[in-house]
């Protein structure tokens, strides 16, 4: 998602937790999102290129109301229809710094569209605002050949509290590079699903409640 948020060592993970995984419905990517309120895929992206180390900065503090409307723009011009924006707030570790770093992006809803269009339109958004890379997630069903990854998404988690565990756990520091949290403290993680088991037992340290957990199944991609 940025320079920070979409570097392998700061790979996305927009945070939070599950500990059950149901099956979900099945259905069409384009057509019929795989969970009830999945859309048909999501795109996180920032128009930051900065690397933010101080949790006072101001510039975490922006709404990006401007970046919205763009952003929105550009996904209807190619085609599809833009639905909510929510503003997130990242806490990722960085190696290279060996400290936390910090990010304010948003995530948008996407529906009308396929997997083609929609890596059309995240490299559309990367190149506009210098990213190294935007992420994508279309939801799917659980089932579906092109499943890869998992968002789960759950309330009750703070940046402080993401920032504090990151530094606590080395492994999951290392492995899943971070997490996002929207301004309601809603936590959304994307992980691969081989990353599932530790992104569970990260979320374990989080303190979430597992029976307000929702996980929604699909496909991620980094798009440069």
């Amino acid at each position: 998602m940025k320079n920070v948020i979409a570097q392998g060592e700061l790979r996305t993970l927009v945070t939070v937790a599950a500990l059950t995984l149901g099956a979900t419905n099945a259905g069409s990517a384009q057509a019929s999102p795989a969970t009830p309120g999945c859309p048909t895929a999501e795109i996180f992206a920032t128009d930051n290129t900065a690397i933010i180390t101080d949790p006072a900065d101001p510039r975490l503090t922006s709404r990006l109301t401007r970046f919205d409307r763009e952003v929105r723009g550009i996904i209807h011009a190619h085609g599809a229809r833009p639905g909510a924006s929510t503003l997130l707030d990242g806490v990722f570790w960085s190696g290279s710094l060996n400290q936390a770093t910090y990010e304010r992006s948003r995530t948008f809803d996407v529906d009308k569209v396929g997997r083609d269009g929609l890596h059309h339109i995240a490299g559309v958004i990367a190149k506009e605002y210098r990213q190294e890379s935007v992420l994508t997630f279309r939801c799917l069903p659980r089932t579906s050949p092109e499943t890869d990854a998992v968002e789960i998404q759950a309330p009750g988690v703070s940046r402080t509290r993401l920032h504090d565990a990151l530094l606590a756990d080395p492994e999951s520091r290392a492995e899943l590079g971070g997490g996002s949290v929207t301004l309601d403290g809603r936590l959304i993680l994307v992980a691969t699903l081989a990353d599932l088991p530790l992104a569970q037992k990260f979320t374990r340290t989080l303190g979430v409640d597992v029976n307000k957990a929702q996980v929604r199944y699909g496909d991620e991609e980094f798009v440069s």
